[in-house]
Formats: structure tokens, C-alpha cells, sequence
């Protein structure tokens, strides 16, 4: 396992500011992560690490490469259960990011249907909620294929953050450019154990993003389906980050793993307990 980490390390600095940090903490990959399209002012006055999907992304690999930094995703987590709207980050947003992975030779790009938050989306059933993410998919999933990407669907919602319901949308979807990235706590919190996960999608699991999350966040499982970085070190919450690598080890997993843990004490040891591990 290749162990790399968020570019979000400390709050409201650059891109470049956040490969730097991670460079002089000794790692050497990082996922592309805040995204979006067109231009965004806090990027150019330097208060965000955003990078832009309608930029050059030969001058987004140049900036990783400066840093000695490999580039082993891009992150496009979408709202794909919500009507689709200019304001939502849709398969338009994902479709970007592969044409941007391929162009650049990154061979995975990251999404998940995330929360419903309107009352439409809400309302869909579970088969429905199934449809609409096979629908949205669609496009994208032959672009990949076209381009030599893969989308893998992490679990960070009520559909991904279930097997049952996985397995549904792999199955109607029937692409081959479609594999999963297990995300820990967004699995755990989901109500779902990461080792069931595992047992029955190991085979199509080819990245990982680390969370390990604290015992009060225990009610909560199965009302919230994600959240975006863990503030514990793994190893010290509730989530049995050491059986997971034992599980993923058995499994034959041997790909790119991201650390999404926030503050740079609990990266250092986090990537120690994985090392340890």
C-alpha cells in the first residue's frame, strides 16, 4: 500500500502551500481534492487550495512534480441524487475531471451521490435513488472507458453507504470502468461495517481513503452518511483500522491509500500507525 495524503492539511492556504507542508512531512502522494470549474477567487488572492477543472492540468501536474508529489486521484464527489442544476458539482464536473486524470496519466477519479438535501431527492425510494445515479453515471462511465480512467464510487451517502445498494448500482451500470474506493468512516458512519465491505467488493476496491472516528459518533451512524475529514489520528477511534489493512492485505490491495485526516499531528500519526501496521 502507497500512503498519501489530502492537500488540506491546514486551513486557508494555497495548493502550493499544502503540497509543501506535505512534502516536508515526507510524502510523496496526494489526491487532487478540492475541485470545481471555471475560476474561484479565494485561488487567486491565495486563502484556498481549490484547483480548477478548466485549467491546464499539465500546470496542476507541474505543481505536484515541483514538490515531488505523484498525483493518485482526482476527488470529483458529486451531489448526484439532487435535480440536476448549474450550482450542483454533477457528472458535467465528473466528466471534466477524467478528460483532466487521462490527459495527465492519473488512472482514477473518485465520486459518490452524497446526502440528499432537497425535498425531491429525498422522497425517491430506494430503487429510485439507484436509477438516478446509473443515470448520471452514464455518460461519464463511457468517457472513462474512452479515456482509460476508471470512476471508483466510494461510499458518502445513503445508496454507496449500503452493500445491498452498491452492488445494485455496479450492477446496473455494467461497466467495467466502474470499481469502488472504500473510505473508512464514511462506510462505518454509514451504518456499514468496512470488513463486510471488503469480504464482498474487495476484488474491485483499488483506492482507499483513511478515517478513523471517535466513540461519540456512534449515534449517529446511519443518519449521516459522510464527512469530510476525520480530526482523530487513526488508530485512536472506534473503527478497527488495524483489521481493515489486515482484510484489504488479504484481498490482494496493493494501490494508492489517502490519508483524510485534518491537523498536522494527526497526519504524522496516522502515517506512522499505518506504517507501523
Amino acid at each position: 500500500m502507497k500512503i498519501g495524503c489530502f492537500a488540506l492539511v491546514s486551513p486557508f492556504s494555497t495548493l502550493d502551500t499544502q503540497l509543501q507542508q506535505l512534502a516536508s512531512l515526507g510524502f510523496q502522494y496526494a489526491d487532487v481534492t478540492d475541485n470545481s470549474d471555471g475560476a474561484c477567487l479565494g485561488a487567486e488572492f491565495g486563502f484556498t487550495a481549490l484547483a480548477s477543472l478548466d485549467a491546464n492540468p499539465f500546470e496542476l501536474q507541474r505543481t505536484f512534480e515541483k514538490h515531488n508529489i505523484t498525483i493518485t486521484s482526482y476527488c470529483a464527489h458529486s451531489n448526484l441524487l439532487d435535480p440536476a442544476a448549474p450550482w450542483r458539482y454533477g457528472n458535467p464536473q465528473i466528466i471534466k475531471a477524467i478528460r483532466s486524470a487521462a490527459a495527465i496519466g492519473v488512472k482514477h477519479v473518485i465520486t459518490t451521490e452524497g446526502d440528499p438535501t432537497t425535498d425531491f431527492a429525498e422522497s425517491l425510494s430506494d430503487a429510485e435513488r439507484v436509477l438516478i445515479i446509473a443515470e448520471k453515471l452514464f455518460e461519464p462511465l463511457k468517457v472513462a472507458a474512452d479515456h482509460g480512467v476508471k470512476i471508483l464510487f466510494e461510499p458518502h451517502g445513503p445508496v454507496s453507504g449500503r452493500l445491498d445498494l452498491t452492488e445494485d448500482v455496479l450492477t446496473k451500470c455494467n461497466s467495467e470502468a466502474l470499481a469502488l474506493n472504500l473510505d473508512t468512516g464514511n462506510l462505518w458512519l454509514a451504518g456499514t461495517e468496512p470488513l463486510d465491505y471488503i469480504k464482498r467488493f474487495g476484488h474491485l476496491i483499488e483506492h482507499v481513503h483513511w478515517k478513523d472516528l471517535p466513540g461519540e459518533m456512534e449515534e449517529q451512524r446511519g443518519k449521516v452518511f459522510g464527512c469530510g475529514m476525520a480530526t482523530i489520528p487513526l488508530g485512536s477511534g472506534v473503527i478497527g483500522i488495524k483489521e481493515i489493512v489486515e482484510a484489504l492485505k488479504a484481498s490482494d490491495f496493493d494501490g494508492y491509500t489517502t490519508l483524510e485526516v485534518a491537523g498536522e499531528d494527526a497526519v504524522i500519526q496516522s502515517r506512522d500507525f499505518l506504517n507501523g501496521l
